[in-house]
């Protein structure tokens, strides 16, 4: 009878064993911004469990620091940038590449003065990003709705020097783009990233005197090391975060303030 049951024992242990979750076989360490990237990454930490992989994610609040650190090998990809962001500087182009693409966080104009565009007065302080990029992306979307107009040709990377007319006497202050949500007191109006601005409580549609439109080139990317666009973790993290579970999850969450490209 002991005997029995010790093999009773012995069975269950192996089908208890059987049941539980797969051993992650392999880790993914990935650099991601607070609001929206880790948060996305967090709600597939589970599917990937199941394949094997143990999902770690390192937060930045700035976008510089996440490819330094996926140049150096301290994380395995980062998910914190645009493509137009990653195409900015001559070594990320070299050595890192765009694995895939996830969303798009419409980028606006803020203020905590005026209510309305039409409102903003002639020689207003304007807060822009200072990283050339995503200067260059607020002076598009002032131009955009007309209240400045650039050079011919100046481009994603238009600077202040490439303001051709400047009918309402626009001042402009470059910060970091981190920087840009908690200087709304001390400006007439920010053009401020989507992810900050939703980490600051902000929600593009709702909260912005203007927007981008939906054709926006400055689409949200994984990215990798070059040559580890399809390394078998890259491939699986792909699978899980463009998911069906993955798009509901934006498309309920922040209305409007993360728009899927897949």
């Amino acid at each position: 009878m002991q005997n029995f049951w010790r093999s009773l024992i012995l069975i269950s242990v192996l089908l208890l064993a059987g049941c539980s979750p797969k051993a992650p076989k392999t880790t993914l360490t990935i650099g991601a911004s607070p609001v929206p990237h880790a948060e996305l990454l967090n709600l597939i930490k589970d599917s990937l469990i199941q394949d094997g992989i143990d999902l770690k994610i390192v937060e930045f609040t700035d976008y510089v620091m996440p490819n330094t650190a996926l140049l150096y090998g301290d994380i395995d990809a980062n998910f914190t940038q645009h493509l137009p962001y990653l195409n900015s500087n001559s070594e990320w182009v070299e050595k890192l590449r765009p694995a895939f693409s996830v969303h798009i966080e419409p980028f606006g104009l803020y203020s905590r003065r005026y209510q309305d565009i039409a409102a903003l007065p002639d020689g207003a302080t304007i807060a822009i990003p200072n990283d050339p990029t995503n200067g260059g992306r607020a002076l598009l979307l002032l131009e955009a709705h007309k209240l400045i107009v650039l050079r011919k040709g100046a481009g994603l990377q238009a600077t202040e020097k490439d303001i051709a007319v400047n009918p309402h006497k626009l001042q402009f202050r470059a910060l970091e783009a981190a920087q840009l949500p908690r200087t709304l007191s001390n400006v007439d109006a920010a053009a401020i990233n989507g992810n900050y601005a939703l980490d600051a409580g902000l929600n593009p549609v709702q909260d912005s005197l203007i927007i981008e439109g939906a054709q926006s080139p400055y689409v949200n990317i994984v990215a990798v090391r070059r040559g580890q666009e399809n390394d078998p973790r890259i491939v699986a993290l792909r699978q899980a975060l463009l998911s069906p579970k993955v798009k509901k999850h934006i498309e309920e969450t922040y209305n409007g303030g993360v728009v899927a490209v897949f």
